[in-house]
């Protein structure tokens, strides 16, 4: 018997699919922590409107759990004292124009005396906020135990509901970024493939240069997909996928300086030659056809470092070695021919030198081999690094897999006599 599937309304559908993205799960998580922190605040604060707790854990769960556990205690000694400032001059001055400017320097002097870092302005900002509602008494210590509950809730609610993976919004970043590469490359092609104005090839290059800021983009979001992944119970290999990741972008980041670096081989050729074409129809073509098939080859590469299903990832690598080895029979042919038209015309040879040159470099950035080697040096390093950084988490880890594969053994010994 054939069950029918039910189709769900369009609106239900998307609702459905949204609330399982970070952002939305993350928003869910910071309303949860802080009205859990302002109930328990109700009950043990005397204040009517205790707002310093769910404050606090707002601050306190906007992280990952590995940026909690790292960087949540100087987050929470930077609330503290700014509140203990902003008590202190409750007590004595009150809230005047010069008690601000007061209280701002004196919490960013103690800020640094503290040692909190970054969250240096944090003192200041919950100095101001926390002057603001503070009332002289015996309510003022108050915001100290507020803080505490809404620092302690705040951490609990990371461990308890671990924050979001951010490794999609990473991967999509990543793939972005290769399919910007692929346009450009694609449009470099089409005009080496005609003639081109040196303006024209000069607005390619400066495109080429735009890259790096995309780069900078992507590194931030692959940054906090790298945190998200440390330390959190809902991933497995996280150090695998991190480096899969970093070392993916660091590959894609080299093919952006070898596609401005044949962007400005072309400028060059393009005020050399003009009016003239930058190479002979038959050459022309034989580059059109290669910057598109390495243009193809980079998003297949920006797709294999973002598959994580291992049957996709076979397929990706596939499809990756396919378009490698089309590109690498393209370029031979181009340097033949290219060889061909220096000996018949000699100027700027190396020109065309440095494109095949810089299309030899793309193709063994890509290449499948070099990958691997690339990742299998990148874990030795992260494992010992871990190893001589932290010696003692290494032991427990160690003693927890012994652990557990005695355990297993013993299971297995007792299903046997059974």
């Amino acid at each position: 018997m054939r069950v029918a599937r039910v189709k769900w309304p369009e609106p239900v559908a998307r609702w459905v699919k949204r609330h399982r993205e970070p952002v939305v799960v993350q928003a869910l998580r910071s309303t949860f922590a802080a009205t859990v922190a302002y109930v328990i605040a109700l009950r043990l604060s005397p204040e009517a409107a205790p707002l310093t707790a769910p404050l606090t854990a707002l601050l306190v769960v906007q992280v990952t759990l590995y940026a909690t556990l790292t960087n949540g205690i100087r987050r929470v000694n930077a609330v503290v004292a700014g509140v203990l400032v902003a008590i202190a001059f409750s007590l004595l001055v009150g809230l005047t124009w010069w008690s601000l400017a007061l209280v701002i320097m004196v919490s960013l002097a103690v800020g640094h005396l503290v040692r909190v870092d970054e969250y240096v302005a944090e003192v200041a900002i919950s100095a101001m906020l926390v002057l603001g509602v503070t009332a002289v008494g015996e309510y003022a210590w108050a915001r100290v135990l507020e803080t505490l509950i809404g620092a302690v809730v705040g951490l609990g609610c990371n461990l308890l509901l671990p924050p979001p993976v951010w490794v999609g919004e990473a991967g999509e970043s990543i793939e972005g970024l290769a399919r910007r590469m692929r346009q450009l490359m694609l449009r470099v092609g089409e005009e080496a493939a005609g003639r081109t104005p040196a303006e024209r090839a000069a607005e390619r290059l400066h495109e080429a240069r735009r890259l790096d800021h995309d780069i900078v983009q992507v590194d931030a979001a692959l940054r906090q997909a790298e945190d998200s992944l440390r330390l959190n119970p809902r991933v497995r290999e996280g150090l695998l996928h991190r480096i899969v990741l970093r070392t993916g972008l660091d590959t894609l980041e080299i093919c952006t300086v070898v596609l401005r670096v044949i962007a400005r081989s072309l400028t060059d050729l393009a005020k050399e030659r003009e009016p003239e074409p930058l190479f002979e129809p038959r050459t022309g073509a034989l580059v059109e056809r290669l910057l598109s098939e390495l243009a193809d080859a980079i998003v297949s590469f920006a797709v294999l470092v973002t598959t994580h299903v291992s049957s996709n990832a076979e397929s990706a690598e596939e499809r990756l070695a396919a378009e490698l080895q089309a590109a690498a029979a393209t370029r031979d042919k181009l340097a033949e021919t290219m060889l061909e038209e220096v000996r018949r015309d000699p100027r700027q040879w190396q020109l065309h030198g440095a494109v095949l040159t810089e299309v030899n470099r793309i193709l063994d950035e890509l290449a499948i081999e070099h990958r691997s080697r690339r990742l299998l040096e990148e874990l030795d390093r992260s494992t010992r690094e871990q190893r001589e950084r932290r010696p003692w988490l290494t032991r427990m880890l160690e003693r927890t897999r012994i652990t557990r594969r005695r355990l297993r053994d013993r299971l297995s010994a007792i299903r046997r006599t059974a």
